[in-house]
């Protein structure tokens, strides 16, 4: 008996070792009314006292103050008084007065009759654990105040079924309906019913599960029933071990980026189009204007014949500037129009101008004026399309002056700026239209435009010229019936000087010149080779690739007019079948074409090869001084 009770006791200051040296849990013993019996190792390094400080203290030294007023430590040993034990988490307070955040577990402990003779508490710093769960918690909730702030994007949770778990502010913008309406319901509801029948939603969640993400883009339904494109990515969710949570959804309107696209693809299949059209016109055109350009050549026509062919040639330069205008509009909406800023004389791009526009102005018997420095005046612009600015002014101008009106073209040089003023007295613009006068294809008062031909691409062209030349433009009027100002100024602007051209030698001929014109169509070849013949030329003509490598191995030409768009063989093929031959190298190649402009060629590889260019129809101006460049004349 006496060796069983020292082998008790020794068991017991084992026990009482073993818990001493623990130094991860404060482990200590209270008394009925909570005075403090035992202090372990790590009681005293998890709340800073030693035992001698804290043995016989109550131990609601160790709460907060809000606890202690409120009697919460009483309350916690009633509470493992009466159920056995008592476990909570909250804030204690070290001997130095920091705080940490700590588990407790209070036991009641009885005798072996069930009499309550104290208690004994563990207590745990937990401090790490809660910041890192607070940490966590905050950022899930600014994930979720996140989530919920973004208006651009449905962002949404689904179950594995594909039932609603989440609603954000986005996804009740995009839809139209509130997180109450839809939590708890199927996904399909967002689906045309055509899809539902087809089993769309169900084939959505297989492939995500399947391929691990999803994005496609397709008709989605409202709460108000309208349809709006959407790009729709979703992601499947998977737990620690692997358990399949559900899919996270995201939504986007993408309604008007697809009738963006759309509007881009109508653009290009519009300009194709009008490309064609400008060359199926200039084809039957070429042949006119050449026709135009023998009878202006002719020596003494009759008045009946003169005045014919010069209305014949008016008609047949407005119908050119109008296939033009098609052209440019189509450039100007898909970028295509490039300018070549050089110093240039500003007085030769009006003479240019006004040269274009004169014969319109003298059949309305307009009174022209001309206010410009006698000093010449140089500006760092694209020449031809600085003239094309002019020319459009003054032919608006023209439109709308009645017959004998009055139009002033005046120009100026201010502080390195070019400053110039289209001005007529013509019909005006009402308030109502001048917000609109430059947009393409706008022709300002309805009544008075139905009077006059055009396509409105005019004022809208000259403004964006301008504008990619680093300047402005504007417009004035005090009202209709009372004429209209066009303003617009350039940078880069001076006056000097001795700096114009000197006058273009005059043209010359030859007879040993020999010329070969190819071109399908036998109207243009024909024409085109009767002018050069009355400009002292000997012409031969070819209608295909065939005919003309055979003309050229027998005339030997110097010079060649090539229509690029042939059917067996086109321009720049025959022009390298030309070029292989004898002598072929030194034939001087010119590309007739009814396709693109001037500022186009560098993008275009049927002009490779080719020395000079003409675009139909062939303006007998553009056609000498073309020979005179070359040295053909």
């Amino acid at each position: 008996m006496a060796q069983q009770k020292k082998l008790d006791v020794t068991n017991a200051d084992r026990f009482r070792l073993l818990v001493e040296a623990v130094q991860d849990y404060g482990i200590f013993m209270l008394d009925q009314s909570g005075i403090v019996m035992s202090w372990n190792a790590g009681a005293a390094r998890l709340k800073g006292y030693t035992a001698e400080e804290v043995i016989g203290r109550h131990f609601s030294i160790f709460y907060p103050e809000p606890a202690k007023q409120r009697l919460w430590p009483d309350h916690e040993l009633r509470l493992a008084a009466e159920h056995g034990t008592y476990e909570e988490e909250g804030w204690r307070v070290r001997k130095d007065g920091s705080m940490f955040w700590a588990n407790v577990v209070i036991t009641a402990l009885r005798d072996t009759e069930g009499n309550l003779t104290g208690f004994g508490k563990v207590t745990r710093d937990l401090t790490e654990r809660r910041l890192h769960v607070e940490a966590l918690r905050q950022s899930e909730e600014r994930f979720r105040l996140l989530i919920e702030g973004v208006r651009d994007y449905a962002i949404y949770m689904l179950d594995p079924m594909g039932m609603i778990q989440s609603w954000n502010s986005g996804a009740e913008l995009i839809k139209g309906y509130t997180a109450q309406e839809v939590v708890g319901k199927h996904f399909r509801m967002f689906f045309r019913s055509e899809d539902v029948e087809r089993g769309v939603p169900g084939k959505e969640l297989r492939d995500c599960l399947k391929n691990g993400r999803t994005e496609e883009e397709g008709w989605r339904v409202r709460k108000d029933g309208s349809t709006f494109w959407a790009n729709i990515v979703m992601a499947p969710m998977w737990g620690a071990d692997g358990t399949h949570l559900g899919f996270a959804k995201v939504t986007r309107d993408m309604t008007e980026s697809r009738r963006l696209r759309e509007l881009e693809h109508s653009s290009r299949q519009m300009n194709e189009f009008l490309a064609m059209l400008a060359h199926e016109l200039r084809n039957p055109l070429a042949p006119i204007r050449n026709a135009v350009s023998i009878l202006q050549l002719e020596p003494a026509p009759s008045t009946t014949v003169r005045t014919s062919r010069d209305m014949i040639d008016r008609q047949l330069s407005h119908l050119t500037r109008l296939v033009d205008d098609l052209l440019d509009a189509g450039r100007l909406t898909s970028g295509k129009i490039r300018i070549k800023p050089e110093l240039i004389s500003f007085n030769k791009v009006v003479a240019r101008a006004i040269e274009a526009t004169r014969p319109a102005m003298d059949a309305r018997s307009h009174r022209f004026k001309l206010l410009v420095p006698p000093e010449d005046l140089w500006v760092n612009a694209d020449e031809t399309r600085l003239a094309q600015v002019l020319q459009n002014l003054l032919s608006n101008a023209t439109k709308f002056t009645p017959v004998g009106g009055e139009i002033t073209l005046s120009a100026r040089v201010e502080g390195g700026r070019l400053h110039v003023d289209v001005e007529d007295n013509g019909e005006g613009i009402s308030a109502a239209a001048m917000d609109s006068i430059f947009e393409l294809f706008s022709q300002g008062d309805g009544l008075a435009a139905s009077r006059q031909s055009g396509l409105g691409i005019g004022l809208s062209l000259a403004r964006s010229l301008v504008e990619m030349h680093g300047g402005s433009i504007s417009a004035r009027s005090p009202g209709v019936g009372q004429g209209s100002v066009f303003s617009f100024e350039l940078p880069g602007a001076i006056v000097k000087s001795g700096l114009a051209d000197g006058d273009n030698p005059e043209l010359k001929s030859s007879l040993a010149v020999r010329m070969l014109v190819v071109d399908d169509n036998r109207d243009a070849a024909d024409s085109l080779a009767e002018i050069l013949r009355l400009l002292g030329y000997r012409v031969s003509t070819a209608y295909d690739g065939r005919s003309a490598l055979e003309a050229a191995l027998r005339d030997k030409p110097s010079a060649v007019f090539l229509d690029i768009g042939m059917p067996d063989m086109d321009g720049p093929s025959v022009l390298r079948a030309l070029r292989a031959l004898p002598g072929g190298k030194a034939i001087h190649a010119t590309a007739v074409t009814g396709y693109g402009a001037g500022d186009e060629r560098a993008e275009r590889p049927d002009f490779a090869g080719f020395d000079t260019r003409l675009l139909k129809p062939v303006a007998l101006e553009d056609l000498q001084k073309l020979l005179s460049m070359a040295g053909l004349a």
